[in-house]
């Protein structure tokens, strides 16, 4: 009976680990908006995770004239901000009177099936969480999400990606950020002096974040000739709005984990969601696991990996203090 139980087990974890990774892709705008920009990427391992960064100009750029020599020192414009490595884990357990009590085949598909049903919904909600947290949770072990990247007082000197700010070179590792009361008159021009504060050139942001509240309030803001919805975006399962060109994703709601009353403006170009190409929600081992000092049988579903950022300075976060 307990090879049975581990045939389905092993066998149910390794047929549902890309549906699982896709479910709790979908489940949170922020990383559906990630995914659709490419920005989802594995790596292979390493001490720390990298993000490469540009910090700083070529010093030796400038005008000349004929023959006038020009500049050939060293110019070190590119370094990379580091991120820990981050792990989480769900066990889906059967004990072994479970698996005598189902011990007919469809029986034994049918509890499996409910197991994973809640090890996916529960790594879903946990990781939606992960992404907006400043990290600290669980010891520190919880993955580094939006509210470290993007913080709502930027004035606050911090070490994020192991730059910091306070520094003469970290000086531009800074987001950008507006803490006022917010009401439906005055939105629209906190979100417009945001925007210009982030835009240099063609680079803008491209995805708003805003919780129920925040989203209520821009909502009353508008007219209806002035809402304009994005398809591509909405078919996705997410509320969508525009301001300028970009989405604005309501990913608050029952359940959802964008902090209250707070709004990102986020550049996705400069942040990917980096898993480990052999630890993306897949079983830590294929062969069974048995409790030593228990008539029961674990598999055990694993993450690992980190969000990355390599440009802070193009993110942006508005603060309702109403």
């Amino acid at each position: 009976m307990a090879l049975a139980i581990s045939d389905i087990i092993a066998t149910t974890i390794q047929s549902r680990t890309k549906t699982i990774a896709d479910n709790v892709t979908n489940n949170n705008g922020f990383l559906a908006r990630l995914e659709k920009k490419g920005n989802i990427k594995t790596c292979s391992g390493g001490d720390v995770i990298f993000h490469e960064l540009s910090y700083a100009e070529n010093s030796n750029a400038g005008w000349y004239s004929g023959y006038d020599l020009l500049p050939v020192g060293v110019s070190d414009v590119i370094s990379a901000a580091e991120y820990e490595w981050r792990q989480f884990a769900v066990p889906v357990i059967i004990s072994g009177l479970e698996g005598l009590k189902n011990s007919g085949k469809e029986r034994m598909i049918d509890l499996m099936e409910g197991r994973m049903n809640v090890a996916e919904s529960t790594m879903a909600n946990q990781m939606s969480e992960g992404l907006y947290s400043d990290g600290s949770a669980s010891g520190g072990k919880q993955i580094d999400g939006l509210d470290q990247a993007v913080v709502a007082d930027p004035g606050i000197p911090d070490v994020y990606g192991g730059i910091d700010n306070n520094t003469a070179q970290g000086a531009f590792w800074t987001n950008q950020g507006i803490s006022t009361a917010i009401s439906s008159a005055n939105i629209q021009t906190n979100m417009n002096t945001m925007w210009a504060s982030l835009v240099r050139g063609a680079d803008r942001p491209d995805c708003i974040l805003m919780d129920t509240i925040f989203w209520n309030k821009y909502v009353a803001s508008l007219q209806a000739q002035q809402r304009f919805n994005s398809p591509a975006v909405g078919d996705a399962g997410f509320a969508t709005l525009k301001f300028m060109d970009a989405d604005i994703v309501l990913d608050g709601g029952i359940g959802g984990a964008c902090q209250a009353q707070t709004c990102f403006f986020l550049n996705t170009k400069y942040i990917m969601y980096r898993p480990h190409a052999r630890r993306n929600m897949v079983p830590l081992a294929p062969n069974k696991r048995y409790a030593t000092n228990q008539d029961a049988e674990v598999q055990i579903l694993g993450w690992a990996g980190n969000l990355t950022t390599s440009g802070r300075q193009f993110q942006g976060r508005i603060t309702d203090t109403t």
